[in-house]
């Protein structure tokens, strides 16, 4: 017979991603989040879409905010670790601030359901959301950090330290690109620009021309290195 992880029957056979139960939760609300929205969600439904019992989803999570500051927490936690280890270990501004482009624009294009997407929700304002917030403040800092490192380096004239704010905002550009894109073509898988074009654009708004080629090969030689010690983010 099938179990969930505390121990209870599972009312049908394991259908969605995930080593846990917790997991499947998490999967579930994620898809049920982003095209039913947040309020029009219940937890009942989340349970259902798991098939699960709703007093086994409560084993793992107590309430729907716990759920929804999981998945937002998620996004943010992998990309942070990456520029942690990144600043540590990465003498090159211009690969460092590129690598981490590359690795945050890929978890927010590439991952099952566009998280990134629930960041607008109003329930994000509120005080049980602190936590997300304050992660993702440290995130746009260490952007703003490298950037302002990469655009010393880079030397154009014509580029000053306001521009320093603009890679976080190019690569969180992701989000809204992948959700119009959902609605453009319904028919059609979302898209969203590549990181690797992400990550280029972060360069060129900062004032390097030319080809990104090398810089590219060695912020991926970078972050091969590191996965190992940075979480990686759910897929």
């Amino acid at each position: 017979m099938t179990t969930t992880g505390a121990g209870r029957p599972r009312l049908k056979t394991r259908t969605r991603p995930g080593a846990t139960a917790r997991d499947e939760i998490l999967d579930a609300a994620a898809e049920l989040f982003t095209t039913r929205g947040f309020t029009g969600t219940s937890t009942r439904m989340i349970a259902d879409a798991v098939g699960i019992r709703q007093a086994s989803m409560y084993h793992h999570f107590a309430t729907k905010d716990d759920i929804l500051a999981a998945l937002l927490l998620d996004t943010v936690t992998a990309p942070l670790a990456c520029a942690e280890a990144l600043e540590r270990d990465c003498r090159d501004p211009v690969v460092r601030l590129y690598a981490l482009t590359l690795f945050d624009a890929a978890q927010l294009a590439e991952s099952r359901w566009n998280l990134g997407a629930l960041y607008l929700l109003p329930e994000v304002t509120t005080d049980r959301f602190a936590e997300f917030r304050s992660l993702r403040i440290e995130l746009m800092a260490l952007y703003t950090e490298f950037a302002l490192e990469a655009i010393a380096v880079i030397g154009d004239p014509d580029v000053g330290p306001e521009a320093a704010s603009l890679p976080f905002r190019l690569v969180e550009a992701t989000i809204n690109a992948r959700s119009d894109a959902a609605v453009d073509r319904s028919d059609a898988p979302a898209q969203a620009p590549a990181p690797d074009l992400v990550a280029d654009s972060v360069l060129r708004v900062l004032g390097r021309s030319g080809p990104a080629t090398e810089v590219r090969a060695v912020a991926r030689a970078e972050l091969d290195r590191l996965t190992g010690s940075c979480p990686q983010p759910r897929r």
